[in-house]
């Protein structure tokens, strides 16, 4: 990085997702953890709703965690391809930390829903914003188990909070050849006025 590049400018600029299976011990510490988790709750919030909602899933419950993917998988598509079962099942138990985001949204309140949706989005940003900062890989993913009901009933969301995702956390396997690809400016910015 440039050397006028401001350090916590730095880190944001290298940040990148590491694929959950790259990712292995040691995982955060609980204070690092804690860290993390207070930088997420940091995030904007219109209305001071705190939205966020999280659960940590580490040590023996990411076996439970991987059995009841596999489980809810095979219950959803009984036609689903094997590679995509061993990978499930392979995710929650190479990662040292999951966690199960979701956000607690208050329908009918004067902050609209999209708003209260992207200030849970922005606390998970923070998080892996955080995560990296202390030099860790992280990465956050959906699909069927971040949506599934009775995924989240286990994980013990309650039912006003939807899933959004689940962040995986460890130290990275493997040291990163290449820069984070970032994207061109060009069609994601420009001047409005004269």
């Amino acid at each position: 990085m440039a050397p006028d590049i401001p350090v916590p400018l730095q880190s944001l600029l290298s940040r990148r997702s590491i694929p959950a299976l790259q990712l292995g011990e040691p995982g955060p510490t609980q204070a690092e953890i804690e860290r993390a988790v207070d930088a997420a709750l940091s995030a904007p919030d219109h209305g001071a709703l705190r939205p966020l909602r999280l659960v940590l899933v580490r040590g023996a419950a990411r076996q439970q965690l991987s059995d009841l993917f596999v489980r809810r998988m095979q219950q959803r598509d009984a036609g689903i391809p094997p590679g995509k079962i061993d990978k499930a099942r392979r995710m929650p138990l190479a990662a040292p930390l999951v966690i199960a985001v979701g956000a607690r949204i208050l329908p009918q309140h004067k902050v609209p829903e999209l708003e209260q949706l992207l200030a849970a989005g922005a606390g998970v940003m923070n998080l892996l914003n955080a995560f990296h900062a202390q030099g860790y890989g992280a990465i956050w993913l959906t699909g069927g188990n971040a949506y599934d009901a009775q995924v989240l009933q286990a994980l013990n969301f309650a039912a006003d909070e939807r899933g959004l995702g689940f962040v995986y956390v460890g130290s990275i396997g493997s040291p990163m050849s290449a820069p984070p690809r970032r994207l061109e400016r060009d069609g994601a910015v420009r001047d409005w006025g004269s």
